[in-house]
């Protein structure tokens, strides 16, 4: 990589496991050289074996400052300089997510370690979703609780801010303010009410389970099966935690794999995976239907993520009883991946989501 006097942005957005990383040489238009996804298993070490793997793929004398994805901000919305208190911060918060932010925070304290004059900012995924109304922020809990944080906060903000913004470019500031539903559906799923701008509405809640089902999540769950468990079984907190976040979804209903390709090729011999995916469809139908209700109809609805940008499949099946809504594919354009697969009132639109780039351009425009 050739030296560039320090004027890249180092995307790093980090799941549970998992970490993508970009370098972009420029954000605005764009110019990405490195675009890579590395998994690690555990936490603990995960910050050196991260270094040492980035290191030999980056310059950092060609890096100007990194921008990191934080999924929990609780009430934080703007970027934010990694900070000693900010790190603090994050620390107190590791209770509403633990499952995100310790490998976040390992990695921005290993960087900071290793790099220690390099500008480090934080990116909150739930920012976009600050400005929702607040009868869609609350939960039906004692209201000592929700003065401890628990409401509804919303995920996968990066990936949607980033969407409205090519909704923009691609279909004009008309079809951004008018009423719009983002589905980022992957291993990860969960989809955003959008009105005039703004969020209005959005699956997930309190935590990243929550919502339609995921790859390993339960999605929403009767709160009475988790009773039921505790009494019934006597299962401990991290056995409780364990089945919601890693056993379930997909995985859990096929008892094979989380893996939507895998299971869509097992149709229709294997019930279970049939299963599976049908629950998925009719879960995410039902959220598209509820969204709408929300915002009192629909225009736009957008399709995202690993499932909705790659399945004509499961598009066709989650928009088959949509018509209601304006909501009519077009099977050519559907099968094709067009940008715009839909006939219909509503626009059906296919936009490649791009998280890493989110992170750039917020983490420049706080330099």
């Amino acid at each position: 990589m050739k030296k560039k006097g320090g004027r890249g942005i180092l995307a790093i957005n980090a799941g549970s496991s998992t970490v993508k990383v970009a370098f972009f040489e420029r954000v605005a238009p764009p110019r990405r050289s490195l675009d890579e996804v590395v998994e690690f298993a555990k936490h603990g070490d995960a910050g050196r074996r991260f270094l040492g793997w980035l290191e030999r793929r980056v310059d950092f004398v060609d890096v100007r400052a990194v921008g990191h994805r934080v999924a929990f901000g609780m009430e934080h919305f703007a970027p934010e300089r990694a900070t000693p208190a900010l790190l603090a911060r994050l620390r107190r918060w590791l209770v509403y997510d633990p499952d995100h932010l310790p490998l976040e925070i390992e990695l921005i304290e290993a960087l900071g370690k290793r790099h220690p004059g390099l500008p480090q900012f934080v990116c909150y995924d739930t920012a976009f979703h600050q400005k929702m109304p607040r009868v869609a922020k609350m939960l039906p809990v004692p209201r000592d609780l929700e003065a401890q944080g628990i409401r509804r906060y919303g995920f996968h903000g990066l990936s949607y801010a980033y969407l409205m913004e090519e909704l923009s470019r691609l279909a004009g500031a008309s079809a951004s303010r008018g009423r719009v539903i983002l589905a980022h559906l992957g291993s990860g799923s969960s989809l955003a009410a959008v009105r005039g701008g703004e969020s209005v509405d959005t699956s997930m809640g309190f935590s990243t389970a929550s919502g339609v089902m995921m790859g390993t999540r339960t999605g929403d769950l009767d709160p009475g099966v988790l009773c039921y468990l505790l009494r019934r079984h006597r299962w401990a907190s991290e056995r409780l935690i364990r089945m919601i976040h890693h056993e379930s979804g997909l995985l859990g209903v096929s008892e094979t794999s989380a893996d939507m390709r895998e299971l869509l090729g097992r149709e229709p011999r294997d019930v279970r995976a049939a299963e599976a995916v049908t629950l998925y469809c009719y879960e995410v139908r039902k959220a598209i239907g509820a969204l709408a209700a929300a915002m009192g109809g629909l225009d736009t609805l957008v399709f995202a993520g690993g499932i909705g940008e790659n399945s004509a499949a499961l598009r066709f099946r989650i928009c088959k009883g949509l018509e209601f809504l304006g909501i009519r594919l077009d099977s050519n354009l559907n099968a094709a991946h067009a940008r715009l697969i839909s006939r219909g009132r509503a626009a059906v639109r296919i936009i490649r989501t791009d998280e890493e780039l989110m992170i750039a351009r917020l983490a420049a425009s706080v330099l």
